[in-house]
C-alpha cells in the first residue's frame, strides 16, 4: 500500500502529500466508527494500518532529509510538517484504541460532529499541500489555512459543549470519564490539524 501512494522518484513534497492521503483516510475511518451503534472493530483495525502506513512515510522523509544538503524549503520546515502530519494520525489511532479498550458500543452525537470536523479539517490539508510545490497561489493557501483555524475553533466549542453535556447530563461516572477522555482527544485531534495550518503559512510566509 505504502509503495502506491508514493511515485518512484519521491520528493519532500510528495511524502508531504501522500501522508495527507492517510490522514484523510483515517479521519474517514473514525467517523465510519463512531456513525453506528456496534462493533466497531474493523474500523480500528483498519486505523491502525494506516498509522503504520503513516509511520513509513514520516520514517522515510527523515530519512531523505539527513541524505539531502539542498532541500526545497527550510529543513526545519519539513522535519515539523511531516512531523506533525503524523500527529494527526496518531491522534486518531489513539483515540480509535481507546474506544476499543472502553469497549464503545453506542456513539454519542458530539463524537460524530467531532470526527466530522477532523474529516473537514484533513480535506483542507490535502487541498493545501499542493500549493506548496510553486507558490503561485499563496492566497489560496492561506484560505485553506484560514478554513483550519476556523474549524479548530469549531472542534473547541462542540469538546466544551459535550463536556458540559456530559456532567450535566451522564450518571454513570465510569462512562462519564470514559467519554470525557474520548471527546478531549477527538479535539486534540482538532488541534494537530491546526498545527500543520501554522507551519502551512509559515512556510508561505517565508517564501513571500
Amino acid at each position: 500500500m505504502f509503495r502506491k501512494l508514493l511515485p518512484q522518484e519521491v520528493g519532500y513534497f510528495d511524502y508531504f502529500e501522500s501522508h495527507a492521503v492517510l490522514c484523510l483516510r483515517a479521519c474517514q475511518e473514525l467517523q465510519t466508527m463512531l456513525a453506528e451503534d456496534g462493533d466497531m472493530t474493523a474500523p480500528a483495525l483498519r486505523i491502525k494500518e494506516l498509522e503504520k502506513e503513516a509511520d513509513q512515510i514520516t520514517r522515510a522523509c527523515m530519512d531523505a532529509l539527513h541524505r539531502t544538503f539542498i532541500t526545497p524549503i527550510d529543513r526545519a520546515d519539513i522535519h515539523k510538517l511531516i512531523q506533525r502530519l503524523d500527529d494527526i494520525v496518531d491522534s486518531v489511532e489513539s483515540t480509535a484504541s481507546r474506544i476499543m479498550l472502553y469497549e464503545i458500543t453506542e456513539t454519542r452525537p458530539e463524537a460524530q460532529a467531532l470526527a466530522a470536523v477532523l474529516v473537514r479539517a484533513t480535506e483542507e490539508i490535502q487541498l493545501a499541500l499542493p500549493g506548496l510545490r510553486n507558490m503561485k497561489n499563496a492566497e489560496a493557501i492561506k484560505q485553506h489555512c484560514s478554513t483550519l483555524y476556523e474549524l479548530e475553533n469549531e472542534g473547541d466549542n462542540i469538546m466544551r459543549n459535550a463536556l458540559a453535556k456530559l456532567f450535566r447530563e451522564e450518571k454513570d461516572p465510569i462512562a462519564l470519564i470514559k467519554w470525557k477522555e474520548l471527546y478531549e482527544r477527538l479535539e486534540k485531534a482538532t488541534d494537530r490539524c491546526e498545527a500543520v495550518a501554522s507551519i502551512i503559512q509559515s512556510i508561505v510566509i517565508e517564501a513571500s
